[in-house]
């Protein structure tokens, strides 16, 4: 009889999320518990098996090495473990092969916790091979080690710190949801034999806790048949260390990504986290601050906040650390000088390491010839191809002045849809180009 007992296999058919995730919104600040959380004081390793294949995405390339925004999978699973202080190092753990390409990618999006050791020939030998190398060095042995997926990227620090706690407290800790798909079982001539009830069970997912020591003599003592086709590390701690785990249910925004639509949704999820909000930057005339409030209005309907800031003169200190688009206003100005101080300063800075960042520059023209307020087009060009190869994408938008309440009612809410479809898309393509309003 066979038994679809693979609850963990269950992602095809969850419910993704409708909401960005928060992973983002935190990956530049430092990881501060509120007085009702536990602090995390003990050493707290994590393990990244990612030696799959990505056969069922139908792509060459292994999904964990996929590209999202310039940027792989793998690296937004990383950075959400770097991100917090007490996670002392990650380990990947890779197919031989892949190696070279792992070592390139921590060193470009200078990932500093991070080494990368070959993995074995099924999930569970890689996962050993992980923890093995955490006992090389006694001074880097963990307390608590974290297992978690390199495709599942949008993990929150909240459940990471109840699953750490919780091992810590219990030997072992695992996140949960529940389940979507009623679970049956098969007879061998594909016949249905009997279904389970679904609100007793639950699908198990990642990330995982362990206490390290118990974890390891589980995968020490487990069978040839556990590391060849085994697939849960619970399981092993249960029936090798007779840990019975303390489970946590997640949140929608723990699915994996298995198929090759869920690299566009996983891409999706980046872009709106990356758009909630910019920084509106005046020359600090009463024209330019009038249009930046007014503008501030328009798009505060699409969910997106603006801050404004007059007179930035390439001082990115006082823009929030975690921003990623920020919009220049000139008044009756064209010269490129009214753009370049931004755009050096954030070529310089390294905030377009994970994230490409945005400058829309808008344009207003008052003058009776709204050409003489015209940026040169092969200037821009030029200027923005060179931003774009420090990860900043340059736009423009150019808009007339309207003496019309009406017209300008409609000129100002088609320049905060386009500003918040450039912020939002982050398109390539439309780098560089200057947009009429």
């Amino acid at each position: 009889m066979t038994t679809c007992h693979d609850m963990q296999n269950d992602v095809d058919t969850q419910v993704r999320p409708t909401k960005p995730a928060s992973f983002l919104a935190c990956e530049a600040e430092k990881s501060v518990p509120s007085p009702a959380e536990p602090s995390v004081d003990f050493p707290v390793s994590v393990v990244l098996p990612a030696g799959g294949t990505g056969e069922r995405t139908g792509l060459q390339t292994p999904k964990q090495f996929c590209y999202l925004l310039g940027r792989p999978l793998i690296s937004y699973a990383i950075q959400a473990f770097e991100r917090l202080p007490w996670v002392q190092n990650i380990v990947v753990v890779v197919a031989k092969e892949n190696m070279e390409p792992m070592t390139d990618i921590v060193q470009r999006f200078q990932h500093r916790k991070v080494r990368a050791v070959p993995g074995g020939s099924t999930r569970h030998r890689s996962i050993y091979e992980g923890l093995c190398s955490l006992d090389w060095e006694p001074t880097e042995r963990p307390k608590v080690v974290i297992i978690h997926d390199a495709v599942r990227p949008f993990v929150e620090e909240e459940l990471v710190r109840k699953i750490a706690v919780e091992a810590d407290k219990h030997g072992a800790a695992g996140a949960i949801r529940p389940l979507v798909s009623t679970v049956i079982a098969t007879t061998p001539d594909s016949f249905l034999d009997h279904s389970l009830e679904r609100a007793k069970y639950r699908a198990s997912e990642m990330p995982q806790g362990f206490k390290y020591d118990a974890i390891l003599q589980a995968y020490q003592r487990c069978t040839e048949f556990d590391l060849e086709f085994g697939t849960e590390c619970l399981h092993l701690a249960l029936q090798y260390c007779g840990i019975n785990a303390r489970l946590i249910e997640g949140p929608p925004a723990l699915w994996k990504v298995t198929y090759k639509r869920d690299l566009a949704a996983a891409e999706s999820i980046v872009k709106d986290s990356l758009s909630r909000s910019a920084c509106i930057i005046t020359d600090g005339s009463s024209q330019a601050t009038t249009l930046a409030e007014e503008l501030q209005k328009a798009v505060a309907t699409m969910e997106m906040k603006l801050d404004i800031i007059l007179d930035l003169d390439g001082n990115l200190g006082r823009c929030p650390v975690q921003e990623w688009n920020f919009i220049q206003v000139s008044i009756n100005r064209s010269d490129l000088a009214a753009v370049r101080p931004i755009c050096a300063a954030l070529e310089a800075s390294d905030r377009a390491l994970l994230h490409p960042l945005v400058v829309v520059w808008v344009c207003l023209s008052t003058a009776v010839e709204p050409s003489v307020t015209v940026p040169e087009p092969e200037a821009f060009m030029d200027l923005a191809s060179t931003a774009k190869l420090r990860n900043v994408f340059l736009y423009g938008i150019q808009l007339r002045l309207c003496t019309d309440s009406a017209r300008w009612q409609r000129a100002l809410s088609k320049l905060a849809e386009m500003t918040s479809t450039l912020i939002r898309d982050r398109s390539p393509v439309l780098v560089g180009q200057v947009l009429r309003a």
